[in-house]
């Protein structure tokens, strides 16, 4: 039974059950498929190797995602905590709940991270993900919100391939995998049917729960997107919501009390534990949407050109609207076929109240800011609001856009000779400069046998750390970190990248990387500059204190790091010559003391 269907069409009397045959079992297995092909050609470049290559585009996140899955690994193979990880960021660890853990991704791919590696599993989710939230917007719009399988094929495809989520791809796993999304959608909007109230706010807590453990964000969004079109529809036809109403929060009711007890203590460790931050380290007016972007094509897509693409927006990763110009127009063609659903009406108000949301405080036209200032500037400081990176509200309209592309698809029947002849052409011109390109990548620097070859475990014990040079930091330590995630966290070491206060417990703003040291400022400004400094007695005794912090054991340098000999040259005059090791330059510093952990 289409169970939304006095939502989406005013009817009176639902439809009877839809009855399986063997066709739509058919038509579903073959949407499947080529969600699956289609996914897989967008991944092919990474698929090749998947541990020895990089995303080109945000090879700083795919770094972020190793660690994700190796931390997955840690928990089911050695009993690490799930919300906790002191293997990054010795020796104050790193609050994962904090950083999108994906638990509930990370965990039951453990295995295949275990045996295979975390490359292999970040391309794993990556293609389940697009595909995967392609064929549940497609079973959800099939089943209870169009007649046509042809329609909900279309939807789903919009809603898994758009070009905002082709552009996460770029290492945004957790954005990716989407697939429970459409399910909280349907369960929220069948709440308002009578008897739904417990069994139905249940299951939405279950839903809601598994959400919680892939991406938080998405789940937010979610949840504005949904009371913008119940405030919406209620407004537009006040009777029928009026008697729906109480079935309706009752239900809500149900699900907040029911998620709120099994997330009380996750969400405790993510916002009250160590480690855990406020805000983030940049203000809300520096990655929003540009109002060109609407129109305009995404690097990744057919159609797209780079160079004028770099312009409208934030990053590689962030191409979250960028639905071209006949793409745009059938957007609007299609909220004017569905003009007579109060439902559709409120679905595109949800999804333009969120656009207008992610163009942030002032309004951007063509990379320059206006003075012209927008609704987000009086929320931009709200708690959890402030945690959330504001062009992503535009994910909201681009999935709305999907869904009322297969609405309006549907009616195609309705529409006369000229009107569907009109209406598929504009399809076309629409769908066909959007079709994604295979996903860039780059090759990974191999791990050295001091690593591959277990050598390191005759100098690192578990109590101390490797430290790499330069540190595992944003942007700066990219090997660092990919080194000790494609190990699965099997050493310890200092810094990364990841989110966490930036100078606690003075300052507990968010940042991508742990407090500045001493050392870690003076090997930054030598990598970057290649200028070697004068090393001093006191300056010895400073690098020694922070090796002594975090507890190291050995100091390695990257081979082939950027000005590499000033590096060397460098680490040398503090620490007296290295040793050449399995492939690398190291330095046995484990005369320093273990500091007390008590």
């Amino acid at each position: 039974m289409r169970a939304v269907d006095e939502v989406v069409e005013e009817q009176a009397v639902p439809e009877p059950p839809e009855p399986v045959t063997a066709p739509r079992r058919r038509a579903d297995l073959l949407s499947l498929l080529n969600y699956v092909v289609l996914s897989m050609l967008v991944m092919i470049q990474l698929w090749r190797d998947p541990n020895g290559r990089v995303l080109a585009s945000n090879d700083d996140d795919h770094g972020v995602m190793l660690f994700m899955l190796a931390h997955g690994e840690r928990v089911i193979f050695h009993g690490d905590s799930p919300f906790w990880s002191d293997r990054l960021n010795v020796p104050d660890g790193v609050n994962m709940m904090a950083n999108t853990a994906m638990l509930a991704l990370t965990l039951p791919v453990s295995p295949i991270t275990h045996f295979l590696g975390a490359g292999v599993s970040v391309a794993l989710l990556l293609t389940l993900g697009l595909a995967g939230t392609a064929w549940a917007w497609y079973w959800v719009l099939s089943r209870h919100l169009v007649t046509s399988r042809v329609a909900a094929w279309l939807g789903g495809l919009w809603c898994g391939f758009a070009p905002a989520m082709v552009s996460h791809a770029n290492g945004h796993v957790n954005f990716v995998c989407q697939f429970v999304i459409p399910f909280i959608v349907l369960q929220v909007l069948r709440l308002r049917e009578p008897g739904r109230a417990v069994r139905g706010g249940l299951i939405l807590t279950g839903l809601i729960v598994l959400q919680v453990f892939i991406n938080e964000e998405a789940l937010l969004f979610t949840a504005l997107a949904l009371g913008v079109f119940v405030v919406a529809y209620a407004a537009m036809a006040w009777p029928r919501a009026k008697r729906e109403a109480r079935h309706f929060l009752a239900g809500l009711g149900v699900a907040a009390l029911a998620s709120g007890a099994l997330l009380a203590y996750p969400l405790h460790f993510q916002f009250f534990r160590a480690g855990s931050y406020h805000g983030q380290p940049f203000s809300p007016d520096e990655y929003v949407t540009d109002l060109l972007s609407v129109g305009a094509f995404a690097r990744q897509s057919l159609a797209g050109y780079a160079a004028v693409t770099r312009h409208l927006s934030v990053s590689a990763t962030e191409d979250n609207t960028f639905f071209g110009p006949i793409g745009l127009v059938m957007i609007v063609v299609s909220v004017v076929v569905l003009w007579r659903s109060v439902a559709a009406r409120s679905a595109a108000i949800s999804a333009l109240v969120l656009l207008l949301v992610s163009m942030g405080p002032r309004l951007r036209v063509a990379g320059h800011d206006t003075s012209i200032p927008l609704p987000f500037g009086l929320v931009s400081h709200v708690p959890v609001i402030d945690l959330v990176s504001v062009t992503r509200f535009a994910l909201v309209p681009a999935t709305i856009a999907g869904v009322l592309l297969a609405m309006a698809a549907d009616r195609m029947p309705a529409m006369s000779v000229k009107g569907r002849r009109w209406f598929l052409t504009g399809l076309v011109l629409a769908l066909v400069p959007l079709i994604p390109k295979p996903l860039p990548v780059v090759a990974g620097d191999p791990l050295p046998p001091f690593l591959t070859q277990g050598i390191y475990q005759q100098y690192v014990s578990d109590d101390r750390s490797l430290v790499t040079v330069p540190l595992p930091d944003v942007t700066t330590g990219r090997t660092g970190m990919r080194w000790v995630t494609l190990s699965n966290l099997a050493y310890r070491t200092p810094r990364g990248y990841f989110m966490g206060p930036v100078n606690p417990p003075a300052d507990d703003t968010g940042s991508w990387s742990a407090p500045v040291r001493y050392t870690s400022s003076l090997l930054w400004r030598v990598r970057e500059y290649g200028q070697v400094p004068v090393m001093t007695d006191t300056m010895r005794i400073r690098i020694r204190q922070d090796l002594t912090f975090w507890r190291a054991a050995v100091v390695v340098l990257v081979p082939n790091s950027r000005n590499g000999d000033a590096l060397l040259t460098t680490l040398t005059d503090a620490l007296g010559p290295p040793q050449l090791v399995g492939g690398v330059q190291m330095w046995d510093v484990r005369y320093l003391p273990v500091p007390s952990t008590g």
